[in-house]
């Protein structure tokens, strides 16, 4: 596959500078609390927060000596590819150092949406032919190494740092316009984590898949479980729960429901430790397994 030749032009449009170190962060307003209740598939309007996500930076799931380390250089590096006409997923880990290496104010929601909607317009501009796959989510998905990704495509990381439900539902739009052969969704834990309640993520979701179905028909979009924790601020009992519940709603929605929970809980129940760096996060061999599952899942599908 040849890659695409990325126009300077559709690149610079809209995207944002580096943040300066002596920028001041912008406060969040954090959500109210709300019931954990419901116990059955959920159909209700989903309820989209006024205030972006809670932003949290979250560094790599391992000391990287190669590459970005943290979030302000990842940030800072995909800046750097895309003003020089590159695409972050298929840069080698090191590529623009001396653009990076310093980086340490952490950019916020806003300007992460902001790159991330720049690299959506660079790929519709240039991606010619080639076939491409969008992974969709927060922290987890953010920090997906690039490298496990299958080289037969373009990719795009649209993954953001403590992003809810909601916040995906916001910036939407922004993949849809990009029309991609494949997603990669997940997302919920930073609703658990905020208070949400389950009807709020369920009827999120289920809003996602079918705004795919409606801007993106040709998508074949692959829901993923939430993954389970060894973090006391969580219940597996309830994330179980609920992927039983998102299992029934990809099905209705047309998407695929990829079971990850399955390869990543331990006989207990939770995430499997030398999967996790911090007990929600992942180790390399964690995301080696979720490279394997995607695989293999889009293997299974191709032979139907």
């Amino acid at each position: 596959m040849s890659d695409p030749c990325f126009l300077a032009v559709s690149l610079l449009a809209g995207l944002p500078a580096v943040p300066p170190p002596d920028t001041p962060e912008v406060p969040v307003t954090p959500s109210s609390r709300s019931d954990y209740a419901a116990r059955s598939t959920v159909r209700v309007k989903p309820k989209i927060p006024v205030a972006p996500p809670e932003f949290e930076p979250v560094s790599p799931p391992v000391p990287v000596l190669s590459g970005p380390a943290s979030g302000p250089q990842l940030f800072a590096q995909r800046v750097a590819a895309l003003r020089s006409g590159q695409l972050y997923t298929r840069l080698a880990s090191r590529s623009f150092a001396s653009e990076w290496i310093d980086a340490s104010r952490q950019p916020t929601y806003e300007e992460w949406q902001q790159l991330l909607a720049a690299e959506a317009r660079a790929v519709s501009t240039g991606r010619g032919s080639n076939r491409l796959s969008v992974v969709l989510g927060d922290s987890i998905s953010l920090w997906f190494p690039h490298a496990n990704l299958p080289g037969d495509r373009l990719w795009l990381n649209q993954g953001i740092s403590g992003d809810t439900t909601g916040g995906i539902l916001q910036r939407l739009s922004v993949v849809t316009q990009t029309q991609p052969d494949t997603v990669y969704l997940m997302a919920g834990i930073n609703d658990l984590k905020r208070g949400f309640s389950d009807e709020e993520i369920l009827g999120n979701l289920r809003e996602i898949l079918y705004r795919f179905r409606q801007e993106s028909p040709h998508t074949q979009v692959f829901l993923q479980s939430i993954l389970p924790t060894r973090s006391p601020d969580f219940s597996n009992d309830r994330i179980r729960y609920l992927n039983r519940e998102l299992e029934a709603i990809a099905r209705e929605e047309g998407a695929v429901f990829l079971d990850l929970h399955a390869w990543f809980g331990d006989e207990r129940g939770d995430m499997r430790a030398d999967f996790t760096t911090d007990g929600v996060h992942l180790t390399a061999a964690g995301y080696r397994t979720w490279r394997s599952v995607l695989v293999g899942n889009e293997g299974a599908i191709a032979l139907r």
